[in-house]
């Protein structure tokens, strides 16, 4: 069964990759880092890390036998 909608890019596969005649390439690290981790969530390490340190000055409970 061939279905139109998922081949109707079919036809670029093969075209050229442009190159601009009148920009330079960007540098490769500089490209990496668009797609570098990034902190969604501002504030989150700060949190995680102060929960670590009230939890790790908490008293241990007491073990019962």
């Amino acid at each position: 069964m061939h279905d139109p909608e998922n081949h109707k890019y079919d036809d670029m596969f093969f075209l050229p990759h442009h190159v601009s005649e009148t920009r330079p390439q960007m540098p490769l690290l500089k490209r990496a880092a668009q797609f570098a981790p990034f902190a969604a969530l501002s504030g989150y390490e700060e949190a995680i890390k102060e929960a670590s340190e009230i939890a790790s000055k908490a008293p241990e409970p007491s073990k019962k036998s």
